[in-house]
Parts: C-alpha cells; structure tokens; sequence
C-alpha cells in the first residue's frame, strides 16, 4: 500500500510502515513547510493514503470538499513515538483496504471510517 505521511507525523511511524513493506512518502523528507493543500494534492496525484495528525485536514475534506485519496487522521494522544507505529502499522494491517478514498480517525482502541461523503 501507498501512503504519504504529513510531516507532523512521527518519523518512527514512517519507519515502520516501511518496514512492514508499504511505500512511505515523507512531506518532512520532501518538502518540509508546503501547506496543507498542496499535501492533499500530492496525495491525491500519487494515490497515496494520507496519514496525518493534523485536523485541519478535516476541515479541507469535508466543508471544502476538497478531493482527497483517503486521509487517516491520527488521534493517539499520550502515547509515545513507538507506541504509535505500533497502533498504526496494527490498524493498516488490519484496515489498510478500506482506507483509499476513506477519511478515517485512529484513536486508541477505535478507528472510524467514513467513506460516503468523500468527492
């Protein structure tokens, strides 16, 4: 599977991602600062999932309604750097095929996916 990690995300979970064998692009390895649109563009461009922590992307999703190759939001508050990759790389392997073209909030314990609203 394709992602693009926004570069808010931890670079231990991009780690592991790849090594689980998914191709990860890092906006902090690419472009560092680009704003939010243009993220969601070139995740859209590379049919990338976008895995982010950022909310606004929300914002650019569903009042913009702006196109989007799916987007899983990553709300994993108070847990640390590896705890996350553990999460994360736990929900793509158990969820990774219903992400494309799906907005979807990972929060521990719970993934929410939503796909009917998405241009």
């Amino acid at each position: 599977m394709t992602f693009l990690a926004d570069e808010g995300v931890d670079r231990q979970i991009v780690e592991r991602l790849r090594l689980d064998g998914h191709q990860v692009a890092y906006v902090a390895e690419m472009s560092p600062g680009i704003v939010d649109e243009a993220v969601l563009m070139e995740s859209r461009i590379s049919a990338s999932v976008l895995i982010t922590a950022d909310k606004d992307f929300g914002e650019l999703v569903f009042r913009q309604r702006h196109a989007s190759a799916g987007v899983l939001l990553i709300r994993l508050w108070g847990l640390g750097p590896a705890m996350k990759a553990e999460v994360v790389a736990g929900a793509i392997q158990e969820h990774g095929q219903e992400l494309p073209g799906a907005f979807a909030v990972l929060s521990p314990g719970n993934i929410r996916i939503r796909r009917e609203i998405l241009p």
